[in-house]
């Protein structure tokens, strides 16, 4: 009879601190050279490496696009990006968010070929969706750093607590429990059904 091995797991290591740092070149090849693992840098110049999303975050990161996606759809005007957009922020950074906005006006100037790679500006809007892996203070830290780089309005999504943590520039972060969420600024007239990302996270 056959006895199951018992082996220590340790935990693995997100972040990577190279030297030098990786120029935004090197940076690209490595992500389009590990296509599994999402890579974002910090101001500082940690690579912060993510696994792919559990079921779970997947289906609610899923309607969250598609509910951005369908509101966008009725306007046309800006760009919609999902959870696998990257941008390069003016502190230096390099963040994904899990779905963002990019108005008109802030597009400009921005030619097809910039948009092959990482685009050089800030969304206007943003949205972190908390998976079971991620550390919510951390998380917040995240928010704080898309604000001061020209986020003017963004939105933490905690399914877990059933809340959204609202982030706004010169404003102490609000924390909504209410069912459909209404955007402001950028997206007066977005609202996200939020009963329809809970249910993502049921059988």
């Amino acid at each position: 009879m056959s006895t199951l091995q018992t082996a220590e797991i340790r935990p693995v290591t997100r972040t990577m601190v190279l030297d030098p740092p990786l120029s935004d070149e090197e940076l690209e090849a490595m992500c389009r050279a590990n296509d599994t693992v999402q890579f974002e840098r910090t101001r500082e110049g940690v690579i912060l490496m993510n696994p792919p999303a559990g079921g779970f975050t997947s289906r609610g990161n899923a309607s969250v696009s598609a509910q951005l996606y369908n509101w966008w759809e009725s306007h046309g005007k800006g760009m919609v990006f999902d959870s696998n957009g990257g941008f390069y922020l003016p502190d230096g950074s390099m963040l994904c968010p899990d779905a963002s906005y990019v108005s008109p006006k802030r597009l400009e100037g921005l030619t097809e070929d910039k948009m092959v790679g990482f685009p050089r500006l800030c969304p206007e809007f943003v949205i972190e969706l908390l998976s079971a892996s991620d550390s919510l203070a951390s998380t917040q830290e995240k928010m704080v750093r898309w604000i001061e780089n020209g986020v003017i309005l963004g939105w933490l999504i905690n399914p877990y607590a059933q809340n959204v943590h609202v982030y706004a520039p010169a404003l102490q972060p609000a924390i909504s429990s209410e069912r459909v969420i209404h955007g402001s600024g950028p997206v007066d007239d977005f609202a996200l059904d939020l009963a329809k990302v809970w249910r993502c996270y049921k059988i």
